[in-house]
């Protein structure tokens, strides 16, 4: 008996502490989000995201804050102008001047003729998904963003417990498959009065629409009236939609599976011509002729393991079939400009090769730049846009044999507070 009461007397409870990351809901009042647009003096770059060309200026996004204009007159030595403060903001592309930008849930249209004097000419309400996705557009608040927390707290358990694994929070906006990085090129029928945006673009014009992708849906936007945006039909593209290409009378589009292609003839009403699907992995596409270019890479938003860019025939738009595949080191964001192909490798810095034999692309790398981080380029003509975490890059490829940096505007992060 004696025994027995000793047994019964022995605990396995424990006392111990576990650590993990929650999300915290950021609230925003949509009164202050629609009054909160305007310009600043210049800022340095901090976060730069997305890029854009329109002539002689730059935009380069701050991520989440607005947009930096810059005077691009001389490329050898860029300016800063001016700083656009739009909360939210992503993405954005250009049609006779005006800038539509995302601003959190609203499309924003922005007259920018001068740009030290930015003007909101409209704003669509309540178009972008949001995190708050259970929140009636009527609601005073919404959910603007999470944040990381991390927690640590005391549990009591048995001893054989091994702790917690902290699932990731799923961005429901379409705005996490890239935090750091539009896009509307000559071929899309808009003009000279468009500008131009790098591979990484979930914005672009094309003649008189302007295309936006969220993380599920193409949303259509009539800009014939450039500073009257008016919301068009909503097109369901299934999940993981990371980017969107232009090209003649098509619609390239990226998602994490593969890429969609969309016949806008009639541009209003895009449909569907076929997916040509790989394996998951982030994933750019650019155009040229009866070429699609592809890069897909591994990382945590992508969830996938191959690195790789792909050459695919698309000369039958529904049929395309894989050519070629390169192994590379962890491709973000890619342009073309005739024979010149620019490949954005991250950490690995950018690569330059010659596709005029887009079967022998490993055989004609031209220049590899090791020291910068690549995630976005834009190709224009004489000089190439390249955005990354450390800066605004400019390269002089008049000669592709000796492509030149030109000038950088480095990023100036913020010192912790102490």
């Amino acid at each position: 008996m004696l025994l027995a009461l000793l047994l019964c007397a022995c605990s396995d409870d424990c006392e111990t502490t576990i650590t993990y990351t929650v999300q915290e809901p950021v609230y925003m009042l949509r009164a202050d989000l629609r009054e909160a647009v305007q310009v600043t003096q210049p800022r340095v770059l901090e976060n730069p995201g997305k890029i854009y060309a329109l002539g002689h200026y730059l935009f380069v996004n701050e991520v989440n804050e607005g947009v930096h204009v810059i005077d691009n007159q001389d490329p050898a030595s860029p300016r800063l102008l001016s700083f656009i403060q739009i909360p939210g903001n992503i993405d954005m592309a250009v049609k006779d001047n005006i800038l539509y930008a995302d601003s959190y849930i609203d499309l924003v249209a922005l007259d920018i003729t001068n740009p030290l004097d930015v003007k909101e000419v409209k704003r669509v309400e309540n178009i972008f998904p949001s995190y708050g996705m259970l929140v009636s557009d009527t609601s005073a608040v919404f959910v603007s963003e999470f944040v990381p927390k991390t927690v640590t707290e005391a549990i009591s358990s048995d001893c054989d417990t091994r702790g917690r694994t902290h699932q990731p929070f799923l961005d429901f906006t379409g705005r996490g498959a890239f935090t750091n990085s539009g896009n509307s090129g000559a071929d899309a029928g808009g003009g000279a009065t468009n500008g131009k945006g790098g591979s990484m673009a979930r914005f672009t014009v094309a003649g008189n629409h302007l295309y936006t992708v969220s993380l599920s849906n193409l949303q259509v936007f009539d800009v014939s009236s450039a500073a009257d945006p008016k919301t068009g039909t909503s097109i369901p593209l299934g999940w993981n939609i990371e980017t969107i290409f232009p090209y003649q009378n098509k619609l390239f589009i990226g998602s994490s599976t593969g890429m969609h292609i969309y016949d806008s003839s009639n541009p209003s009403s895009p449909a569907l011509l076929s997916i040509y699907e790989h394996v998951r992995s982030c994933d750019p596409v650019v155009v040229e002729g009866d070429l699609a270019w592809v890069t897909l890479r591994s990382g945590n938003a992508c969830m996938g393991f191959t690195n790789q860019l792909e050459v695919v025939d698309i000369s039958d738009p529904r049929s395309p079939t894989l050519l070629k595949t390169y192994p590379m080191l962890n491709p973000h964001g890619l342009g073309i400009d005739g024979e010149a192909l620019f490949l954005c490798e991250g950490t690995h810095g950018l690569k330059v090769f010659n596709i005029k034999d887009h079967l022998a692309v490993d055989q004609n790398l031209l220049s590899h730049f090791k020291e910068q981080d690549a995630f976005d380029v834009i190709p224009l003509g004489e000089t190439v846009l390249m955005v990354g975490q450390d800066g605004l890059y400019q390269y002089d490829y008049r000669d592709l044999s000796n492509v030149k940096l030109l000038s950088v505007i480095p990023v100036q992060r913020k010192t912790p507070a102490s």
